[in-house]
């Protein structure tokens, strides 16, 4: 799915186009990041030199402040986010928003939260409560962090939304670097009402001592989420809002 598909004209997530929303369904979306975070480009013809940049600036801004910032911090952080806005994309991602910076000892502090849609296949159960057993089990069977604190699965409740999994784990994704990178991983799985659509919240940060603390975080970013059944957003919303930036 490319991500194009899903917005209007002016920008707008949506969730189908109109020909194709069974009746009932919402017809777009809204989430919020923080302040201090920023949207992934995803456009592949942009965001090398666009995710370059503003993580050159970041550890420019740190040098000016007299902190060093090691040529290979910055150049694996490049590469990382670079693979992360390819997997976005790749994977249909609507919406992603990052975090890059430096900590005041120079090392690297990122996270991201990108929003996926994804489809129960006919004849498959739609029940939470299944959907979250089957993923945690999964997780449970692969995850380097099986059977500690970091690997969860629940029901919870979202404001205005209602009933939603969540299921946070650690895993280790190949970057195409040195190494694994050790991440923490935290979704939250929220059905779109009368259709058998799902939208996905991936937030996932390598800074996995701190884990727990980004945990809370994106658990803050997903309560901001919202459906909405109008295609059009109020003219005098603000468009920070409406759009989740």
């Amino acid at each position: 799915m490319n991500p194009n598909e899903t917005t209007d004209g002016n920008g707008q997530q949506r969730l189908l186009i109109s020909d194709q929303r069974p009746p009932g369904a919402p017809a777009r979306y809204t989430l919020r990041y923080p302040s201090t975070w920023s949207h992934l480009d995803l456009d592949p013809h942009t965001r090398d030199v666009a995710l370059r940049r503003r993580i050159e600036e970041q550890a420019e801004s740190m040098r000016a402040k007299g902190k060093e910032v090691p040529r290979e911090l910055v150049d694996e952080l490049i590469r990382n986010t670079r693979k992360s806005a390819r997997e976005a994309y790749a994977q249909g991602a609507l919406q992603v928003g990052s975090l890059i910076a430096f900590l005041s000892d120079s090392s690297p502090l990122s996270a991201t939260a990108m929003v996926l849609r994804t489809r129960i296949p006919e004849g498959e159960s739609t029940d939470l409560a299944d959907l979250m057993l089957a993923g945690g089990i999964h997780v449970n069977r692969t995850s380097p962090g099986r059977g500690s604190e970091l690997n969860r699965v629940h029901i919870m409740e979202l404001p205005e939304v209602g009933s939603v999994g969540r299921m946070t784990s650690l895993e280790d994704f190949d970057h195409k670097g040195p190494a694994l990178v050790r991440t923490a991983v935290h979704q939250v799985v929220i059905p779109v009402p009368s259709s058998r659509d799902l939208m996905v919240l991936v937030s996932t940060t390598p800074n996995i001592n701190m884990a727990e603390k980004f945990f809370e975080v994106f658990d803050a970013i997903a309560a901001t989420f919202r459906f909405h059944d109008s295609e059009d957003p109020p003219q005098n919303a603000d468009a920070g809002t409406e759009n989740g930036k």
